[in-house]
């Protein structure tokens, strides 16, 4: 699965821009994930690269990491025909967008979805990651990373 977050970043940051759906200034966080929520790629840009633009940058970071990846989840923010099969072209496998049920009004849980948005909020565990501190985009990252390890080590020792 793959998705993005925006968060607000602190005043010493250069990498930073509008993401003008959520209405913050920061950056944009790209995690794709397994089917357990454990995150197997991480991207940090700015928050006004689009959803389209900065997950085909994560799946070039990721290509030929993971042979046996087939089938790719993600929601309508990476929607449109043209660019589904462009990726599934050029990467290899079967890129899926997950839709809401039609005719359901409000808040719905989204099959196989709410599993990336899970890591994310295993993310936000960490102080550290609630805002964007860091100047650099690579060290941002390098903490995304850091606390992805605790919580699998956490995870494995239970």
């Amino acid at each position: 699965m793959i998705d993005s977050q925006s968060v607000k970043t602190a005043s010493v940051t250069t990498e930073k821009g509008i993401d003008a759906n959520k209405k913050v200034v920061g950056r944009k966080r790209f995690i794709l994930t397994d089917t357990l929520g454990l995150m197997i790629g991480v991207l940090v840009v700015a928050a006004n690269v689009g959803e389209r633009i900065g997950a085909e940058t994560l799946f070039n970071e990721t290509k030929g990491k993971y042979p046996r990846l087939r089938k790719v989840l993600a929601d309508q923010g990476f929607n449109g025909e043209e660019y589904v099969t462009k990726i599934e072209n050029l990467f290899g496998f079967v890129f899926e967008i997950v839709n809401k049920v039609l005719g359901v009004g409000g808040f719905q849980v989204q099959p196989k979805r709410w599993i990336v948005e899970r890591t994310f909020g295993w993310l936000i565990w960490n102080r550290r990651l609630v805002k964007d501190y860091e100047e650099n985009t690579e060290v941002s990252k390098a903490f995304i990373q850091l606390a992805m390890i605790r919580i699998m080590l956490k995870q494995l020792a239970s």
